[in-house]
């Protein structure tokens, strides 16, 4: 396990939002959920984009690749709609689904609300990068956060990425006994 600080890429992709047309409250939803809940050195990278496949593509890229982050956390572009490209995306630039993500999630958030099931998060693995696809809503993004966030810290162990601690009173993360 590397000893490097952690980065976070944090990308909101939002038409309005990278038009300044909309508040992005997703983005600072994710970064205010991380500052709550990890415990060690981390910073975040954060991009606010269009809805646009190419662009997107190129910025999960450039984070996983050229930024070296360990965790992509995503909100928006999950839902059925024709501009709704993320998992599209996510799945293209990965080597490995981790589709667990996307079932517990949707899992959690049916719980709340019946069209949940028009969310179409996923998450998967490029190089030694964790990405994971969030809701849009910040009150949803914090739901799915807590679900699938007891498995982030080890994932990123196996990944060879910087050891994630979070504040056990906050969260528990899971690795197993040695």
């Amino acid at each position: 396990m590397s000893e490097r600080i952690a980065r976070i890429g944090i990308v909101t992709v939002s038409d309005r939002a990278s038009r300044g047309e909309y508040e992005d409250r997703g983005g600072p939803a994710i970064l205010d959920y991380f500052r709550d809940v990890l415990s060690t050195a981390w910073e975040p990278v954060s991009r606010v984009i269009p809805d646009e496949r190419p662009l997107l593509d190129d910025t999960l890229i450039s984070l996983c690749d050229l930024e070296r982050c360990c965790l992509v956390v995503t909100t928006g572009g999950t839902g059925p709609a024709a501009r709704d490209i993320t998992p599209e995306a996510t799945e293209a630039i990965c080597q490995k689904l981790m589709p667990g993500f996307g079932e517990l999630m949707r899992s959690v958030s049916l719980q709340k609300v019946p069209t949940a099931i028009l969310s179409r998060q996923t998450a998967g693995i490029r190089g030694e990068t964790l990405i994971v696809n969030l809701p849009g809503q910040p009150r949803a993004i914090g739901e799915c956060l807590d679900a699938v966030m007891p498995a982030i810290p080890y994932c990123i162990d196996l990944l060879n990425g910087p050891r994630l601690e979070a504040r056990p009173e906050r969260l528990v993360a899971f690795r197993p006994k040695k």
